[in-house]
């Protein structure tokens, strides 16, 4: 099912260096723009994804958002679950596709 788009559901993934190995810094900006391009592949019919470095640590790895206004997680939950997905299932999956994304960018 396809969501016209302010009224998708934006999922921000914040990305921290360190997973890139000790030069991730010099890497984590093109590395989103990459890993935002195969997320929106795989799951963009109801979701838009910002996926940006994770320079402020306070701030969750995952937000969730609809049309620029934030989501509380129980929020994002419901909004899932619309289209048959547990947010745990869902964020679970999002981490799995992390060292897939990250091999690929490495080409290896």
């Amino acid at each position: 099912m396809t969501v016209s788009s302010p009224k998708k559901l934006t999922v921000i993934f914040r990305i921290e260096a360190g997973c890139l190995g000790p030069e991730g810094s010099s890497h984590v900006a093109r590395f989103c723009v990459q890993a935002r391009a195969k997320l929106q592949s795989l799951h963009g019919g109801f979701i838009e994804w910002d996926v940006v470095p994770r320079d402020d640590k306070t701030l969750p790895e995952i937000d969730y958002a609809v049309s620029g206004k934030k989501l509380s997680r129980d929020q994002a939950s419901r909004f899932l679950s619309v289209f048959n997905f547990e947010i745990d299932n869902f964020e679970m999956t999002v981490f799995d596709e992390l060292p897939e994304m990250i091999d690929q960018y490495f080409g290896r």
